[in-house]
């Protein structure tokens, strides 16, 4: 699993208009190639009437799967531009369709690739993305007069705070990106001279909005 990547945040659209043909773009996350062709397949049912719905996805850890689909536009002036932004802004999993209705202007092969680009950059900035960071649950456990110092301590950390269980002891759940996880133990330790007792629990991605 990486410890973190970029990412759109969900499924979004954007609709701009260029010399009177109007593109319209249709963004979501796919983390597999059959999610993606069938979000692909959705687009072009909806709208079966445009005259071309261009596609691209990237998919995987190491951007394995990467397709892209003219749907009829001049060989290399849609799908490829659509890609092409999406691995500039260093994207996985993430599925993109412009869908074009013709307004009677050709662009002509240079037009074609800046359209499909500045829709793809547009609908993307309007969907959102995120960075998602691998980060491990640590349980950590102490008495009850620790509590005041290691929760404010915690707050004003770069570690987020989960939850605190009050039982026999205190048990506080801790989000702590994985390769944090030495270091957030032996911070602990030294706080708490050695009273308390850590656990590695749970690995999860956790999303934090990215401005663009």
């Amino acid at each position: 699993m990486l410890p973190s990547y970029y990412t759109v945040k969900g499924h979004g659209f954007h609709e701009i208009e260029i010399q009177k043909s109007r593109f319209i773009a249709y963004i979501d996350r796919a983390e597999t190639e059959e999610e993606a062709q069938e979000f692909i397949q959705k687009i072009k049912k909806k709208h079966r009437d445009a005259n071309h719905n261009c596609s691209a996805y990237i998919i995987g850890e190491h951007d394995q799967i990467q397709k892209a689909n003219d749907d009829g536009e001049p060989s290399g002036t849609a799908g490829v531009p659509i890609l092409e932004v999406l691995k500039k802004k260093h994207l996985k999993d993430t599925v993109v369709v412009i869908t074009r209705y013709f307004g009677g202007v050709k662009l002509g092969a240079g037009g074609l690739i800046r359209a499909y680009g500045k829709a793809t950059s547009e609908g993307l900035s309007a969907t959102g993305l995120v960075e998602r960071k691998l980060m491990r649950t640590m349980h950590t456990t102490i008495d009850y007069t620790w509590l005041g110092k290691i929760e404010n301590e915690l707050r004003a950390s770069v570690y987020q705070l989960k939850e605190i269980h009050y039982l026999d002891k205190v048990e506080i759940e801790t989000y702590v990106e994985e390769a944090n996880t030495d270091a957030f133990t032996e911070w602990m330790v030294e706080m708490t001279s050695g009273q308390c007792s850590i656990i590695g629990g749970n690995v999860v991605y956790m999303e934090n909005d990215l401005t663009m």
